[in-house]
């Protein structure tokens, strides 16, 4: 019974990507009591991540949701943390933006700038295209599928040339101990070369990434200056973030 339950528990944690013990009681019909020991267990086992009245998913390192998933997630938040960057940026910047669902929003609420930005993803590129007063710079390299991040050594050259007031990266895990991680080797290898090349880095993260370690390691958590999340953002996962000293915007 109680091996049914944790698979119930995970199953709804992984779903939901965060879930109250008194949520979590409701769908089992087991006692709070009950599921705080069962989180206790499930932490042990490292099945999912415990924190204060409830649990978080602990998504696999080298499994990356979908962008079409992605896309519908949270759209208003992602929409908050673009206005946010927005504002941090001034006319007549060159910034490099990153590719992810974040970031399209961020290439949205650029539109109407003055800037230089070369996007790393297609679809930032077909928002951009269009808009009047930006300079737009294009990447080399090949799309990668379903993502349309421009990946590998041409897209790599094309970043070494140049030098960028910012980098607007998007976020597949970060966290104080383990930097700023991607799923996808090549992606990694992309978002290391904008770093590379930026004097100024903002990482746009939902508040989920910033206790997830991906697969590949992009930068320690020195190399990133602002971190722009939401406000639901853990306070636990923002000290940690702000005592390596990064400074973190929750919008």
């Amino acid at each position: 019974m109680s091996l049914d339950r944790h698979r119930q528990i995970i199953d709804a944690v992984r779903q939901a990507g965060q879930l109250s013990v008194t949520q979590l009681a409701e769908l089992t019909s087991a006692s709070e009591m009950t599921i705080r020991r069962d989180l206790d267990v499930l932490t042990e086992q490292g099945a999912l991540q415990r924190y204060r009245g409830g649990a978080r998913t602990v998504q696999l390192r080298g499994e990356e949701t979908p962008f079409a998933v992605r896309a519908h997630e949270r759209s208003d938040g992602k929409r908050r943390i673009a206005a946010a960057v927005s504002e941090m940026i001034a006319d007549g910047e060159a910034v490099v933006l990153d590719s992810g669902t974040t970031c399209l929003e961020v290439a949205h609420a650029l539109t109407g700038r003055r800037l230089t930005v070369m996007p790393l993803s297609l679809h930032a590129v077909n928002v951009l295209t269009s808009a009047p007063q930006l300079r737009l710079l294009l990447p080399g390299g090949e799309p990668r599928p379903g993502e349309l991040t421009m990946i590998g050594p041409l897209a790599e050259a094309s970043l070494a040339a140049l030098r960028f007031d910012t980098a607007v990266i998007g976020c597949c895990g970060l966290t104080a101990e383990q930097g700023l991680t991607a799923f996808d080797l090549a992606d990694a290898a992309i978002k290391r070369a904008a770093i590379g090349s930026s004097r100024r880095v903002i990482v746009v993260a939902e508040p989920a990434k910033l206790s997830r370690v991906a697969l590949a390691l992009v930068a320690p958590v020195s190399a990133v200056h602002v971190v722009v999340t939401t406000e639901d953002a853990s306070d636990e996962d923002v000290h940690a973030l702000t005592t390596a000293g990064v400074v973190v915007e929750r919008v």
